[in-house]
């Protein structure tokens, strides 16, 4: 080899070299990683956190092709992903409600309380879903209602007083009043997530921060295109929405005994 055929290979190996780094480069930045947002409770967790149940959800939606277990479990991922709240495994409830008598679901508030209290817990969630539709976009309703134990679940010391959040309007996509629940529940909330509104697609995009692969073909749009997925989100969207509502409820109570004489 000559001489120019030598340096010829040096200077084709440094730009190979240089290619190389800066490729690795280039996907060290889209692999860096966001955590995911979470939902918080506003419960006093000075001795522990908060212990909640989900009974199996009914099917309210007209259609045979939803699995409520599978969306049972889900509800019960996204409770368990509540800071400050922890929840017990579906089965576990699913055998309390049939060891008590429930197994056909709760018609009062004193049965919520008595699966409650058979399992330990301070709150116990019914459910229902009022809208199913797997093929793409996917659309999936759901309401859910809080039952809690007497003297459970108090406000956290830390947590201040927002006025604010007294008057606060949240959005949501869609609600269905329909849905009535037994008993006297003391937060009862409403969804109905289809994935053609396009406020829905951008809360996707949000929860799929920090839970999906950004370099995949599909990126976000993986949470649009399985209906596991979907329900993945629909169950954390609307668990959010039921601790926006406890948050609201506890605030309306600390501000009513502040008042009181």
């Amino acid at each position: 080899m000559t001489s120019a055929q030598t340096m010829l290979a040096a200077v084709i190996l440094t730009a190979l070299t240089l290619l190389g780094l800066g490729g690795c480069a280039s996907i060290d930045k889209r692999e860096v990683l966001s955590p995911p947002g979470v939902i918080v409770s506003p419960y006093d967790t000075a001795a522990g956190d908060v212990l909640w149940a989900v009974l199996p959800p009914l099917n309210e939606s007209g259609t045979s092709l939803v699995n409520t277990l599978n969306v049972g479990d889900s509800i019960v991922g996204a409770v368990q992903g509540i800071r400050g709240v922890r929840c017990v495994p579906l089965n576990r409830t699913i055998s309390a409600a049939r060891t008590l008598g429930f197994e056909n679901g709760i018609t009062s508030t004193a049965d919520a309380i008595k699966i409650a209290e058979y399992l330990g817990v301070d709150a116990i969630i019914a459910s229902s879903i009022t809208a199913y539709d797997p093929y793409d976009p996917p659309t999936l309703g759901l309401a859910l209602a809080l039952y809690s134990r007497p003297g459970r679940m108090a406000r956290g010391s830390h947590a201040a007083l927002d006025p604010r959040a007294l008057s606060m309007a949240y959005t949501d996509f869609g609600r269905f009043d329909g849905v009535s629940f037994s008993g006297d529940p003391v937060t009862v909330v409403s969804e109905h997530l289809n994935a053609r509104n396009h406020e829905v697609l951008m809360s996707v995009r949000g929860f799929a921060i920090g839970r999906s692969d950004p370099t995949s073909a599909l990126g976000w749009r993986s949470y649009t295109a399985s209906m596991n997925l979907y329900t993945q989100f629909a169950t954390h969207h609307t668990v959010g929405r039921l601790i926006d509502e406890e948050w609201l409820r506890l605030a309306r109570q600390s501000l009513g005994r502040a008042q009181s004489p």
